[in-house]
Order: structure tokens, then sequence, then C-alpha cells
């Protein structure tokens, strides 16, 4: 036999119930269930609202009605004709009893907990009676009023359960009508005087658990509006799933913290049966569903869930009379417990200097005067400091058996919330391990359990929010690579890319659910937001998203101002942007030192290579102990193709002009020529190997003569080019006679920076250099004789998009 039991949602409306019918019909086999029902969703607050207002000598009237309306509309569609009638004259009966009831409180101006249980159990009163009616037509079906059944102590609101008088009633009553299927009102009983009680959060739940335990079923069904328990609040964390299985400890847990899918005490008489307590979805029956038990599978998950309540405020009582003080703790929580105060979460310092606890923000308050009251002569004496009230808080608990065998269980969680700068006010965790539960801002909380949420269960993808500045070349075959590879990513890497923001100069879009790759072009053009980057990096902040990223994709000095507002806000950047890291020494420290002091990453491999892996083989060489003797390179692809191909009959003219038509150069040549772009990324490269170098310390050999240099126009560049061709074609034919080419080359050696024009021969690993490719030589302590070379093309939007989107991987993959 089993307990079904449904919750408001699943009995809110004809065709809720129409579904619960459905259910009850595929479940009629052997022995009858017996079905514990919610009120109506909506109507228990619909009736506190009632008796608050009638207290207050406010007018009711027009929610009885909307009340009465409900239950009768169910009752005209779902029940036939001739059965209408006795059903509505007892529902009437009732809300004539409950308007009475009304009118009392009315006439007094008084509330008190008796009669508010009284006025909320017509909730589960009329619900019942009704579907009882409609179930009649299907199966011997009877209506069964708690109270008469469930005997409870005096504590309206919040009653303590007779179990063994309970259970005796149970028995007897089911015996008494075997073979017809009870539908019994979850939530009210009654005390020894008869007198209507209620069972408090989560009553109708402990109603099923109850019965289950009194007649030993095989099983408690709690029907509801989820899949199951899910591993977090899917209003918060839409990556969260259904667990098949918890054990009774680990939903208890989760409970606690927040998991309103079932309550705690709802579990205590089937825990102590062990009785499965199976959780449904009504509105998709033949999903599985959690199921509760004592004997789960063993599971490879260190957690099983993450559980939060969010608005809770927090006291913090200190000072040194605490210290070594016998009983203090205990004349404190004592002094709480008596006026009905709640204490959520507890922590204190091994110095016992302080305690922490968190309440509910109604009770903080008082919980501050009764504390200022009860330790007056130690507040007095400087002993204790006057207790502080911290609000705007939430609590987020990390929930599974698996912990205490887990290690690092711990390490993971802080890393994923002090990576996202998520401040942690206050831990706790009991010595059983089954929970670990951090204090944080409310404000704070879904950035949190989203980063939580894809730190631990590592068969989810990690999401990256991707805010992106800059839409020419780069950016958009940055888009068109990340649109393409999605599907690769989440398969191959785990990760996931939603880019929450794009701008370029002169619009802006965002969306916290990620902008279409496929139409982020026309959703930017249609953006009513013009560009502004104050305003960009602000609503990127105030979106608050986990694992955010600021891709610059400009060549711009202005965005460079905000990525040290972005580190701190625990943001990373990638850029392909040179002027962060090549502008004066002091501003490339900042940045760096900026990102590792918030955890976060600054990716810029693009800054020296395109794509070609130069900052990242750097970096690690230097990070595993090797030191850099020297650096040679050839980094600047459009002189790389200009010197390749400076061969033969061309003349240097054409080869430029040639150049600047595919694409290769600034609009402006001199731009490339003039060697400024590639000091940028020999300085770049000089920081990198631990040299605290400026601009001017790079000495650059110009080789275009003056009048190249000074001419007003590009056109007037070309001319002056072409005026020179005898100057460029004996530096060619130089070099042909001696078996040699040019080459463009930078050199880092022994701290000293330069780039020059040179000559060499078939020995240089430089010398059959071809395209525009770029070439760069390590020598090293380990790599002293033989140097580790990388080459391969150091130009154009492809790789250079490719080099960010590696970059942003890495970021991921952190």
């Amino acid at each position: 036999m089993k307990i079904l039991k449904f919750g408001g949602t699943s009995v809110g409306s004809v065709q809720s119930i129409q579904t619960l019918l459905n259910i009850l019909k595929t479940d009629v086999v052997g022995d009858k269930p017996v079905v514990v029902l919610s009120a109506m969703s909506g109507v228990t607050n619909l009736l506190i609202s009632m008796a608050e207002n009638a207290a207050t000598g406010k007018d009711f009237t027009a929610a009885l009605a909307e009340l009465e309306r409900r239950h009768f509309d169910v009752v005209k569609v779902l029940l036939e004709i001739q059965n209408q009638n006795p059903a509505l004259t007892r529902l009437k009966i009732n809300f004539n009893q409950l308007e009475e009831l009304l009118q009392g409180i009315l006439a007094l101006r008084e509330l008190t907990p008796k009669t508010r249980d009284m006025v909320l159990s017509f909730g589960e009163r009329c619900s019942t009676l009704m579907i009882s009616k409609i179930a009649a037509q299907y199966f011997p079906a009877i209506f069964v009023d708690a109270s008469e059944i469930i005997k409870t102590d005096n504590a309206f609101g919040n009653a303590k359960v007779n179990m063994e008088l309970t259970e005796q009633l149970v028995r007897g009553f089911y015996s008494e009508n075997s073979g017809k299927m009870l539908f019994v009102t979850g939530f009210i009983a009654s005390n020894d005087a008869g007198q209507i009680t209620t069972l408090g959060r989560g009553g109708s739940d402990y109603t099923a658990a109850i019965l289950g335990s009194a007649l030993n079923a095989e099983e408690i069904q709690i029907w509801t509006d989820v899949n199951g328990m899910m591993t977090a609040d899917p209003r918060l964390v839409k990556k969260a799933f259904s667990l098949p299985e918890l054990t009774y400890t680990e939903a208890m847990e989760l409970s606690y913290f927040g998991a309103k899918v079932i309550y705690p005490p709802t579990m205590i008489p089937a825990f102590l049966k062990k009785i499965p307590i199976v959780i449904k979805n009504t509105f998709e029956p033949q999903f599985e569903g959690t199921v509760i038990r004592h004997d789960c599978k063993a599971s490879n998950l260190p957690i099983k869930g993450i559980s939060t309540i969010n608005n809770i405020s927090i006291l913090n009582l200190e000072g040194s009379g605490m210290v070594g003080k016998s009983g203090f703790s205990g004349r404190l929580f004592s002094l709480l417990a008596r006026e009905q105060i709640n204490i959520i979460l507890i922590t204190q310092s091994s110095s016992e200097h302080s305690i922490t606890f968190a309440v509910q923000p109604t009770e903080a308050e008082k919980a501050k005067a009764l504390i200022e009251q009860e330790f007056e002569l130690e507040l007095l004496a400087n002993k204790l400091e006057r207790p502080e009230i911290e609000s705007n808080l939430a609590v987020l608990a990390v929930v599974g058996e698996n912990m205490k065998q887990t290690p690092g269980v711990s390490g993971k969680l802080f890393h994923a919330l002090g990576r996202n700068g998520v401040n942690v006010r206050a831990i706790a965790q009991g010595s059983s391990e089954y929970n670990i539960s951090v204090i944080i801002s409310s404000h704070d909380l879904a950035k949190a359990l989203n980063a939580v949420h894809d730190a631990f269960f590592i068969q989810l993808t990690k999401t990256l929010h991707a805010f992106c500045l800059g839409t020419g070349n780069i950016g958009k075959t940055l888009f068109k690579q990340l649109n393409a590879h999605s599907e690769f990513l989440q398969e191959n890497n785990g990760i996931q890319v939603k880019v929450a923001g794009i701008s370029n100069t002169r619009k802006m879009v965002f969306n916290a659910d990620g902008i279409s790759l496929d139409t982020w072009e026309d959703d930017l053009n249609a953006s009513n937001e013009k560009a502004d980057l104050h305003e960009f990096i602000q609503r990127m902040k105030g979106m608050n998203l986990p694992n955010c990223v600021f891709i610059d994709n400009t060549a711009s000095p202005t965005p460079v101002k905000f990525y040290e507002e972005a580190f701190k806000a625990n943001v990373s950047v990638v850029t392909c942007n040179k002027i962060g890291n090549s502008a004066a020494y002091s501003q490339y420290r900042t940045f760096h030192d900026t990102a590792r002091r918030h955890g976060v990453d600054f990716f810029y491999e693009t800054n020296v290579g395109a794509g070609l892996p130069i900052i990242r083989t750097l970096k690690d060489l230097m990070g595993s102990g090797d030191r850099v003797q020297k650096i040679e390179a050839i980094l600047s692809g459009t002189i790389s193709f200009i010197f390749n191909n400076f061969k033969g009959d061309a003349n240097f003219h054409d080869v430029v002009k040639t150049a600047q038509e595919k694409g290769y150069t600034e609009p402006d040549p001199r731009d490339d020529l003039s060697g400024k772009d590639f000091m940028r990324k020999i300085l770049i490269l000089a920081r990198d190997a631990g040299y605290a170098m400026e601009e001017a310390d790079v000495e650059i050999e110009n080789m275009l003569p003056q009048a190249c240099l000074d001419a007003q126009s590009v056109d007037d560049f070309y001319a002056a080019l072409k005026a020179e061709d005898a100057y460029f074609a004996n530096m060619k034919n130089k070099a042909a006679a001696e078996g040699k080419v040019l080459r463009y080359i930078g050199k880092l050696d022994n701290g000293k920076a330069s780039i020059t024009l040179k000559m060499v021969d078939e020995s240089h690993p430089f010398f059959t250099l071809s395209g525009s490719d770029n070439i760069i030589s390590f020598t090293t302590d380990r790599y002293k004789e033989r140097p580790l070379v990388v080459k391969g093309p150091g130009a154009g939007a492809e790789v250079t998009a490719a080099g960010v989107f590696a970059d942003l991987i890495n970021v991921g993959a952190n």
C-alpha cells in the first residue's frame, strides 16, 4: 500500500486535477492508495489575507467570493450534473462556516493562533472534499478529515503530534474502511479537546509521512510540480538536474537549507520506519523522480546538491568576556530559544572570542535587544561588544555524504567563490561533513550558486559569460568560430560560451541568457542602446554573472583604461590589443598584479604572434624554472611578407603596394614599416621574460629613408618610395650576391632589446621564412645548443581570432 500526497499546484486547476485522477487510475492495483491533499494553490495565502483583513477591520467578502468560485468552477466541470448538488451543498456549508468565523474575527478585531488554525483548515477541507466527490465517480472514495485521526498538543500553528495515539486511530480507521480509497486532508489535526491545530511548514507532507508510518506503507509519494529533488534551485541555476536518489540525511540537509520540495519533519516518521519517499512531478508523471531511502547506491558525485536560504541577517557577538566562560553559549541560545527565535546557522571562532549566528531578518532586532538586556552587565564592563546586525545576506550550502571521503571539497567551493569575487562572511561545517555552509551577500547568490554548481558537477559544461568589444574583422571571425565550434567545446572541453554583451563604436546589446551568434549582427543593429564604454563596463559588472570574461578585439587605447576595473570586479580579460601591455611598465605591472590578486586571468597571446603560442611558450619556460638567454624573432606578418617577396626583379614600391592591397598593412604602411608595432611586441616579450623595460629602451633601426617618413600623405609616401627604388634595390642585390636574404629581426639579449634589418644566410633559422609567417627563436639554459623555434602565420583575422578563442578556452580551463 502506498501513500500519495498531492501539493497545491497538483490540485490547483481543472487540468491538474484531471491529471491527478489519471495518476490514481494507473496506481489502483491491489491495496488502494491513501491520498493526502493540500489546499488549492494560492488558497492558504488567500485565507491568511482574509483573516488578517478581518482582524484589522477590512473587508474580506470579495476574497471569500473568489474562494467559493474557484471550488465551484471545478465541481461544475469535473462532476457529473446529477452529482453536483450534494458536493456544492457540502462546500457551501464550509464557506458559510468560514464566513461566520471571519465575522467573529472582525467583531473582536483579534486573530489568535487557535483561530488562525481554524481559518486555515478550510483550505484542505474544501479541496479534499471536492476531489473526493469527483474521484467517487471512478473509485469507492471517502473524504477523511485528518483532525479526527491525527492528535497533537496545543501548540497552534506548529503542533507536535502524539504519534502513539495517532497511529492507533489511523490503523483503526483504515481497517474499518478497507477497500475504499481514503482522501485525507493534509496539514490539519486536532488536540485532545477536538480543537483544530495545524502541523506547520510542510504540514501536508508531514501528514503523508505520519499515515505512511502508521500503516507501514511500502512507499510515500510526494507529487509536486518539479522533477524530484534537484541539484540546485532551477529558477536560479538553469543547468540544475534531478537527482535519482538521496539518503534521508542528504534530503534533510537540503530541505533545511531551502529546498522547498520536501520539509525535514516530513522525513522523520519515514526515516524511523525506513519507508522510501519518492518525489514525483504531477505534470510529468512518467519521469522517475527522486527516491529518498536509507540504502542508496554508491555515487561518484562529491556532493548531491546545493541549497540556499535567501535574505537572512547575522548577529556578531564578540568580546573577551566570552573566552573560557563555561555556559556562555548555553545562556545565549537558551535565551533565544525561550523567545521562539529560530537559529539558522551558528559559527564560533576557535579562540572563543566571537560567535556569529544567522536568523530571519524579522527576528534580528528582537534578538539584538534580548542579548543587550541579558548581557547588560558584561556590556557595561566592556567585556562584550554590542551585538552588530548585518542584513541582505544569504546562506549557500553544499550537501552530500560523499564529502566525508572526498578531499578538496572545501577547496573547490572556496576557489569557485573567490574566483568570482564572492566574499564569504561566515562558514559552518559539522564534524559529520555532510554539509558546508557559507554566508554571502544576497546580491551574489545567483552568481555564486551557478559558479559552485559548475565547479562540482563536472559532467555538465562550465559556462563562460563573454562581453565582447569590437565587431571588426577579428570580432566577426571570433563569433563565427565560436558558433561553428560550440558543440565541440561542450563535448570535448566541457565549456559553454555565452556572449552576454557586444559593443562596437555605435551600439551595444546585452542578454544574460546569451546573444544568438546566428543573429548577433541584426540584434546589435536593432538595439536602441548607443555605445558607451563606461556604461558597457557598468552593465557587465551589474549583471553579476559567474565566470565573466571581457574580450577586447580593438586596437584602441580607450578600452585599456577599464582593464583594472574589470579585474577588480573579478572579470578575466582576453585581449588582442597590444596597448595595454606595451604602454608604461607601471601599467603593465598594475594589470598583472591586479589580475593575480583577484584570482582572474589576463590572457593576451595575440599581442605578439596572432594565433602562435609564443606568450604561452615563454611563460611555460619561465614557470618551469628555465632562464631565457636570448630571443630572436620576426614578429610582423606585414614586414615578413614584404621581405619574402622582395626578390628577383621585384621592386620595393610594388611589393609594399601588393601587401596593402592584400590587407596585410595598416592604411598607412609606415605604421608597419617604421617598426613601431614590432617594437611593442618585443617590449611585451621582454617584460614577460622579467625585464622592467620601457618603450625608449628598445633600439629601432629605421629601414625607410627620411624622405619616405616625412611624406605628407600615403600617396606622397608611395611617390617617395618609388624615388628611393635604387636604395632598396642596392640592399636586395647586396644580400643576393652574398647568398643571403633581408630580414627585419627583433632581439632580446642580456636585457637589451633591438630591432634591426639584417642579412642572414641559410644557416640561420629565419632564412627559409615564407609568406607572412612569423618566427621566434628561444635560446635558454635548456635550449642552448638548439634553440626552441615557433613558426607559423602571424597575421590575418582567422589566426588572430583563433588566438583569442584559445585564450578564452584557457580561461574556462581554470
